[in-house]
């Protein structure tokens, strides 16, 4: 790995829940952040899923639980 390797490697931001942007609990918002997603797009692919049989909605509980919020 180079050194241009390492050091984008540590700007990618960290699974947190931001305080600007948010819809419910900023979940979805947070899991877009962090792989470079669009917030509209995790939005309805989480709310197609409920949808779905599963344990999405514990899932969604869990994060919202124990995703940090941002830091001002």
């Amino acid at each position: 790995m180079s050194t241009s390797d390492a050091s984008a490697a540590s700007f990618r931001p960290t699974l947190s829940r931001p305080r600007h942007g948010r819809m419910i609990a900023g979940v979805c918002a947070g899991i877009a952040r962090r792989f470079g997603w669009d917030p509209t797009v995790v939005r309805i692919v989480a709310a197609v899923s409920i949808l779905l049989p599963g344990p999405q909605i514990i899932a969604y509980l869990v994060l919202w639980a124990l995703m940090p919020n941002d830091r001002d």
